[in-house]
């Protein structure tokens, strides 16, 4: 998902997508533990966009506040 995308989504949206994305992390370490995660770039991508989807969801909240 690309940044534009993720600031035309709803916080709600934001926030399910950084549990899911928790989820792909926590397996992708485990498959890297066991040997089988063949693309070790995906832990850092998939970091990548956690932190990006979290700094939106901040963006929003200071947003309204503001407003």
């Amino acid at each position: 998902m690309k940044l534009s995308e993720m600031r035309e989504k709803t916080v709600d949206e934001l926030n399910q997508f950084v549990v899911d994305s928790k989820k792909q992390l926590l397996d992708c370490r485990i498959k890297k533990s066991m040997h089988k995660l063949e693309n070790t770039a995906e832990i850092a991508k998939t970091k990548r966009l956690i932190a990006q989807a979290k700094t939106v969801i901040r963006e929003k909240e200071i947003e309204v506040t503001n407003a």
